[in-house]
């Protein structure tokens, strides 16, 4: 089967356009998924080992789960707990998510030929109870201050879950349509910017879950609302989240990202898994 045969069998532009988001069910392989848990298996091993390194732990669990274990490690000390990976995501799992030829043909249907893989690739592992995984309702647009800027980005931003996302492990939450109202407001709370209130109260009632199994992606808008909820399970939420952008445009930021197609210079866009790894977070 060809990736074009895998693409939406409805117009993933008019849904995208009205709603903000897109959700394509099975566009992951399940040899895909374990090569990415494998990949964050191994950050967890190294986040570990510092901690051990640092008398923080004792028992390193090495025989748990990927969606167990670190709960098991940190034994509630949550402040020890990894954050966001980034720049360590330069592993061979990784190159088959981001640079999927089917999830790029889809995208390529919003953003044309020449997409870059934005500066903002990130894994992340949602722990039970943590206050600082309880992303608030936002829009990623608002943490750019260039505003008339951001409104004229062109970007798709995508979201897979490596366990089940539901409304118990903290899946995420959008509210359809408010895209469409432009970058508005935020107000700095402890960890993350949050919607102003009388920009968000109008709307909040009208939030949908979004769960998600393994090899689900959701693609959804620049300026969506969304949040994450609370994980009130027993196991870890672990998720990948990134972004393409029109490469004709600025990134805004320091960083340029990687090209991941380009019909003007195919030769600019990472070839392989082994290009990849060799690469860094720039």
């Amino acid at each position: 089967m060809s990736s074009m045969d895998a693409l939406p069998k409805f117009d993933a532009r008019a849904q995208f356009d009205e709603e903000g988001y897109l959700i394509i069910k099975g566009i992951l392989d399940q040899k895909t998924v374990q090569r990415v848990r494998r990949d964050l298996a191994t950050l967890a091993e190294a986040h570990i080992q510092t901690l051990l390194q640092q008398g923080v732990v004792s028992d390193p669990k090495s025989d748990l789960p990927l969606e167990r274990r670190l709960i098991e490690v940190l034994d509630g000390r949550l402040e020890h707990a990894p954050g966001t990976f980034r720049k360590e995501l330069h592993m061979s799992g990784f190159y088959d998510v981001f640079f999927n030829p089917i999830v790029l043909d889809i995208v390529e249907q919003f953003l044309g030929p020449e997409i870059r893989l934005y500066p903002n690739y990130s894994a992340r592992p949602k722990l039970p109870e943590s206050e600082a995984t309880l992303v608030l309702w936002h829009q990623d647009g608002g943490y750019t201050d260039q505003t008339v800027a951001v409104n004229e980005l062109r970007m798709v931003n995508l979201w897979t879950p490596l366990v089940p996302a539901t409304v118990e492990t903290g899946c995420m939450e959008f509210v359809p349509g408010t895209h469409k109202l432009g970058v508005v407001p935020h107000v700095k709370k402890r960890y993350y910017l949050e919607i102003a209130e009388e920009h968000l109260k109008p709307y909040e009632g009208d939030a949908i879950p979004i769960e998600l199994d393994p090899g689900d992606v959701v693609l959804f808008h620049n300026l969506l609302y969304h949040r994450g909820l609370p994980n009130r399970s027993q196991i870890i939420r672990w998720n990948l989240d990134w972004r393409y952008q029109d490469a004709t445009q600025p990134t805004l930021r320091e960083q340029q990202g990687h090209m991941a197609r380009s019909k003007q210079r195919p030769e600019a866009a990472v070839q392989s898994a082994e290009d990849w790894v060799r690469r860094s977070f720039v």
